[in-house]
């Protein structure tokens, strides 16, 4: 078989049917990869350390020499894996330029009879779209509100609706406070979390309006990109106000169910911020399953600090809407009238 080296646009148009084995190192792939590829390295971390070394010291030559020296003992395993992963044996690949590495896989397993898709540019072109993605300017209705007001809730009937959402803290894998991490997976680097982020721009046409939550510049160990940060804080914004109880019992939900130390671990590291007495006494609450009292302690101090936040950002559009004692679908109905009459600079309201 050959391979044929294919533009980006073709690329991501293929991968919905053909799978895409990513032939950079370990690292290289947990710093950031194409969503849904699966990493076969043909340098590992080690090696691609070796020959970049090699390569900077003696040449291009020396370090060819060098990874071939490497990798050629495992040739057979490599084309075994690739057998046991493809057994179709047709794939879409990539390296970081679309140089060697991914060179040298394609005429492995090319010798193996596969048939190879390679992308032209690497992940670096592909990196260079979701970057750009990412910081460009787009309509966002942004959901605000106090801890406990359920903005995730309401951007999920949101969605179930028609309408575009993004999700900022199912991309992150936190949800933005100290409590954030607790029952979520490992979180994406800030480069990851940013082509993940794309793929579901990607999805949206540009002219459209997308529901989005307010957010700080961190969620978790991810930072927004600066552009994204001030679009979100520029965007016409609904402050979701609901009863405290409401909230409370919202909180207890979601945060009650989680396993005691880790919430324990979470009080403390906030210990400077709420002061020996408040956290003493949050620690009993948890303790002594008093998951209401303990909220409510937490709440005084996420407050403020909301408060604090949303007071620094002035926005031209800014909607208060208590939900108190609604249901969800006339909370979304609420939301979708507020829409409906926002201003857009330069355009037609909805």
């Amino acid at each position: 078989m050959k391979e044929t080296l294919i533009d980006l646009d073709r690329f991501l148009a293929m991968r919905e049917s053909i799978p895409i084995l990513d032939a950079r190192s370990e690292g290289e792939f947990i710093q950031g990869h194409i969503p849904g590829s699966i990493n076969l390295p043909i340098l590992n971390n080690e090696e691609r350390k070796i020959v970049g070394t090699i390569y900077k010291q003696q040449g291009n030559q020396e370090a060819i020499i060098k990874g071939f020296e490497l990798v050629g003992p495992r040739f057979s395993s490599i084309i075994q894996e690739a057998l046991a992963l493809f057994p179709e044996k047709k794939i879409l690949t990539y390296c970081w330029r679309g140089g060697m590495r991914s060179e040298i896989m394609s005429w492995l397993l090319s010798m193996a009879g596969f048939q190879i898709l390679r992308l032209k540019g690497g992940y670096k072109t592909y990196r260079t779209l979701t970057y750009e993605t990412v910081h460009a300017k787009r309509d966002f209705i942004v959901l605000g509100g106090k801890t406990g007001v359920g903005k995730t809730v309401l951007l999920h009937g949101l969605k179930k609706m028609g309408e575009s959402v993004i999700d900022l803290e199912d991309l992150a894998k936190h949800k933005g406070s100290s409590f954030g991490g607790i029952g979520q997976p490992t979180q994406p680097s800030i480069e990851h979390f940013e082509n993940l982020l794309a793929e579901e721009l990607f999805k949206i046409p540009l002219s459209e309006k997308i529901w989005i939550e307010n957010e700080s510049r961190r969620i978790g160990k991810v930072n927004l990109a600066d552009e994204l940060y001030a679009n979100i804080i520029a965007s016409p914004l609904i402050e979701i106000s609901k009863s405290e109880s409401e909230r409370i019992n919202h909180i207890a939900e979601e945060y009650a169910i989680l396993p005691q130390n880790e919430l324990l671990e979470a009080v403390k590291r906030l210990q400077k911020k709420l002061g020996g007495k408040r956290t003493a006494e949050a620690i009993e609450d948890i303790i002594a399953h008093r998951h209401s009292s303990w909220i409510a302690n937490m709440l005084v101090y996420y407050d403020k600090t909301y408060g604090f936040e949303l007071d620094s950002h002035k926005r031209e559009q800014k909607f208060p809407l208590d939900l108190s004692n609604m249901d969800i679908e006339e909370s979304i109905q609420q939301l979708l009238a507020i829409k409906h009459n926002i201003q857009w600079k330069n355009q037609l309201s909805d």
